[in-house]
């Protein structure tokens, strides 16, 4: 990775579709939509494409076609961010195209000849990053926003998008600093009769420290929880109707349901939301004393 740089890539899912969008961020990022785009409503030439573009305002889009010299690409629409108002603080183009693989691929290779290079995973983000236009907590929550499942998942991610748990750092941060600086002051001057931090207030604030410390300890592990799923075991006795639950409750024939004990015989799992919380529903073999290799297998797992 090059400070430099120009990089592009597809910002929307791989594969076919209606649209697909493509990103160009970096200096020559206007420079390479300006040799390649000209706007619908011009009658401009390909040679003067470049002075066109440069009179397109900040943060709005234009219609108009991609071009390869003289062959047109694709009829797109064109967002143009000025640096530093865009997602990575850096000079940014975004291209609508149709969502042909063929479209795409041409329509990336044309900003590959024309100076740009291929970003690599994740790394629009850390421009963003390295532009100070968010911190890591906040980056993190990008791929936790992207991959959320679940209402709840989903606003945890906003919520740290926001900078809700950077606040919570920045306020523990402040709290040490405050101590470490009272503490520095007792070492410093420790044989002056003179006292510069009063101790119950020492005390105070380490607690507080302490309780801020917690706090995001257990976010932590109950956001991690619900991010993934909250995972419910259903365990018993065979034939106590461990399998016939998780069918209804999946409204579905997931697992074999028969009167011989010891029919299910493997973990078998599915998800079902409920009220915007994920929940990883697990059913397990019963539980009971056998000889079978395979049931005693199973058994092991429910365990």
């Amino acid at each position: 990775m090059f400070k430099n740089d120009t990089i592009v890539a597809l910002a929307t899912p791989a594969g076919s579709g209606a649209i697909a969008v493509i990103r160009l961020s970096g200096s020559k990022a206007h420079a390479i939509a300006g040799t390649v785009f000209i706007p619908a409503f011009t009658k401009a030439t390909l040679d003067s494409s470049p002075e066109t573009y440069s009179k397109l305002e900040a943060n709005t889009v234009t219609l108009g076609h991609i071009y390869d010299g003289d062959r047109v690409i694709d009829q797109v629409l064109l967002t143009k961010f000025v640096a530093p108002r865009s997602y990575t603080g850096e000079h940014v183009v975004e291209i609508s195209c149709h969502g042909s693989i063929y479209i795409q691929q041409e329509v990336i290779a044309i900003c590959l000849k024309n100076g740009a290079r291929m970003a690599q995973a994740g790394e629009f983000t850390l421009q963003a990053f390295l532009n100070a236009k968010m911190d890591l907590s906040q980056a993190e929550a990008v791929a936790d926003l992207i991959a959320s499942e679940s209402e709840t998942a989903h606003q945890i991610a906003i919520q740290q998008m926001r900078g809700g748990f950077s606040s919570d750092l920045k306020d523990l941060r402040s709290q040490l600093l405050n101590f470490a600086s009272l503490i520095e002051l007792e070492l410093d001057f420790g044989e002056e009769d003179v006292a510069f931090a009063n101790r119950d207030d020492l005390k105070k604030l380490l607690n507080r420290s302490q309780q801020t410390l917690r706090k995001l300890i257990d976010s932590f592990a109950l956001g991690n929880v619900l991010k993934t799923g909250i995972p419910i075991a259903i365990v018993g006795e065979p034939n106590v109707g461990k399998s016939t639950l998780l069918n209804a409750l999946l409204n579905e024939e997931k697992a074999i349901v028969s009167d011989i004990a010891g029919t299910t015989r493997d973990s078998i799992e599915d998800e079902i939301n409920i009220d915007g919380v994920r929940f990883r529903l697990i059913d397990t073999a019963g539980l009971r004393e056998t000889t079978d290799t395979i049931e005693g297998m199973g058994i092991q797992r429910s365990y």
